[in-house]
């Protein structure tokens, strides 16, 4: 069975504009991850004969720093500090936020074909989503597009889930999900 997962595309891009010198890279110009399939096994408690969207949201680490008072100061009774206090300083990694990972259910790869795709590039232009050509290729514009258009419905994601396609008109079996809206930037 073949089934979709999300790549991260562009980590040798992030590594090395990190090297250039001028601070931390601009994650926002960095392509869309690209979408393969694999013979990964789906999620647990799954239709087998479905294909599946995978996204990993990393865990968020953070360094904190904190003074420790191993030894009060001493003072004397015409409050001068005989002694100062002694302190350590540990410092820790604390996870912020946890790994996220979301399933979810996806277009197949063999439904993904040139027309199903500049159908899809049409819907989301309609819907003020896409600004690109209507090409029949998922390209990262197209991704992008697929992403802000399922943001809205708490899927943050570039790989187009088969709720959004039945929310677009693009595959006619099955309701929206319950918590699914009309989305438009017009």
């Amino acid at each position: 069975m073949i089934r979709s997962i999300l790549l991260p595309a562009g980590c040798a891009t992030l590594l090395l504009s990190g090297c250039a010198g001028s601070g931390l890279p601009d994650v926002a110009r960095m392509a869309e991850p690209t979408q393969v399939e694999t013979h990964a096994k789906p999620p647990p408690g799954s239709d087998p004969n479905a294909c599946y969207g995978h996204d990993a949201t990393p865990a968020v680490v953070e360094t904190v720093t904190r003074q420790i008072l191993l030894q009060p100061a001493q003072v004397s009774t015409d409050g001068s500090v005989t002694y100062p206090a002694v302190y350590k300083t540990e410092t820790r990694q604390a996870i912020v936020r946890e790994r996220k990972e979301l399933w979810f259910e996806t277009p197949c790869a063999h439904e993904l074909t040139p027309e199903f795709l500049s159908t899809l590039q049409r819907a989301l232009k309609a819907r003020g989503f896409y600004a690109g050509p209507i090409n029949g290729e998922l390209t990262p514009r197209t991704r992008r597009a697929v992403r802000a258009f399922q943001k809205p419905q708490g899927l943050d994601s570039s790989i187009l889930s088969k709720a959004a396609a039945r929310q677009l008109g693009l595959v006619s079996y099955g309701p929206v999900p319950e918590g699914w809206k009309r989305v438009s930037r017009n």
